[in-house]
C-alpha cells in the first residue's frame, strides 16, 4: 500500500465531568467504489477495476459498503477489502433488508449475529467504523420497537446509526423519546440530508453520522461541511458520506472534503 489516506484529527480532550480524555477521527468517504463511470475524473482512465478500492483508499479514508444490504460477503471477499486498504481505513456497512425492510426490526437477533460474524474479520483488524441501519421511507416512528432491536443485538456490542426516513421519527411528540432510546443505549441518530427530508442534527452516541446526499453542494457548503465535521470531531469519530452515483460527482466531493480539512 502506499500513499493511504490517514485519519484526519485525534484529540486528547481535557475530562469534564470525571470522563476520561475523548479522542475523535473524522472519516470522509461514499457509499460504494465500484464505478468504472468515474474514469477519468476520479479513477485514471487505465485502472482496471480490481484496483478500484486499492485507489479509492489512496484518496479517501472510509467507505460505506452498501453490498451488505442485499448480501452478506464471504470470508476471501472481506479479507480482499481488508488487503486492498491501509490499517487507517475504515469500513462502515448497511444492515441487512431482511432486517430493516422484511423484518422491520422485529424478532432480529439471529439475524444481526449471523450480519455482525460475516463483517467480524473487519472487527478483527481494528478496520470497522460503524453499521447503518437505513429503514424504509414508509416506517414510521416506533421506539419501543426501536428499543427492543437495540437489546437483542446489544451483544454484537457493533456502533449503530439509524437513518429514519419517516417524518414522524422527528414529531414533536415522538423526537425526544426516541434520542432518549438512542442515548440509552450508544447509538447514533445518523443525520441524514436530501432535497426531501433534513435530519435533525441531534448527538446521541459517542460517534456521529452524516448521509450527504443533497443533489447539489455548492462551495460554501462543502466548506460547511467540513466546519461541522471538525466540530464532531472534538468529541469523538465522526463519519461522513456522500451519495454514490454513477456520475464521479460523491467521491469529489467526499475528495475535496477531505483536502479541505487538511488545510490542502
Amino acid at each position: 500500500m502506499k500513499d493511504h489516506a490517514k485519519p484526519l484529527y485525534t484529540f486528547d480532550l481535557m475530562p469534564q465531568s470525571g470522563e476520561h480524555p475523548v479522542a475523535g477521527n473524522a472519516y470522509v468517504g461514499c457509499s460504494g467504489w465500484a464505478y468504472a463511470s468515474w474514469k477519468p475524473d476520479f479513477y485514471p482512465a487505465k485502472l482496471p477495476a480490481k484496483k478500484f478500492l486499492e485507489h479509492y483508499s489512496t484518496r479517501l479514508n472510509s467507505v460505506e459498503v452498501n453490498y451488505t444490504f442485499r448480501s452478506l460477503p464471504s470470508a476471501a471477499i472481506v479479507q480482499s477489502w481488508l488487503a486492498a486498504t491501509s490499517e487507517s481505513f475504515r469500513f462502515s456497512f448497511k444492515v441487512p433488508q431482511r432486517i430493516t425492510h422484511i423484518q422491520r426490526l422485529k424478532d432480529c437477533a439471529d439475524a444481526f449475529a449471523t450480519f455482525a460474524k460475516s463483517i467480524q474479520p473487519v472487527i478483527d483488524a481494528g478496520r470497522f467504523g460503524i453499521v447503518l441501519c437505513q429503514l424504509p421511507p414508509n416506517f414510521k416512528a416506533d421506539a419501543q420497537r426501536l428499543e427492543s432491536f437495540l437489546k437483542e443485538t446489544a451483544p454484537a456490542g457493533l456502533s449503530i446509526a439509524f437513518e429514519f426516513r419517516h417524518e414522524s421519527w422527528f414529531a414533536e411528540t415522538t423526537v425526544d423519546n426516541v434520542c432518549t432510546v438512542l442515548q440509552r443505549y450508544k447509538a447514533a441518530l445518523c443525520v441524514a440530508e436530501s432535497d426531501e427530508l433534513v435530519t435533525p442534527d441531534v448527538v446521541t452516541a459517542p460517534f456521529t453520522c452524516y448521509r450527504l446526499r443533497k443533489s447539489d453542494y455548492s462551495q460554501k457548503d462543502l466548506d460547511a461541511v467540513c466546519d461541522l465535521l471538525r466540530k464532531r470531531a472534538l468529541t469523538g469519530d465522526v463519519f461522513a458520506y456522500f451519495k454514490h452515483e454513477e456520475e464521479p460527482t460523491g467521491a469529489l466531493r467526499a475528495t475535496a472534503v477531505l483536502e479541505g480539512l487538511r488545510g490542502r
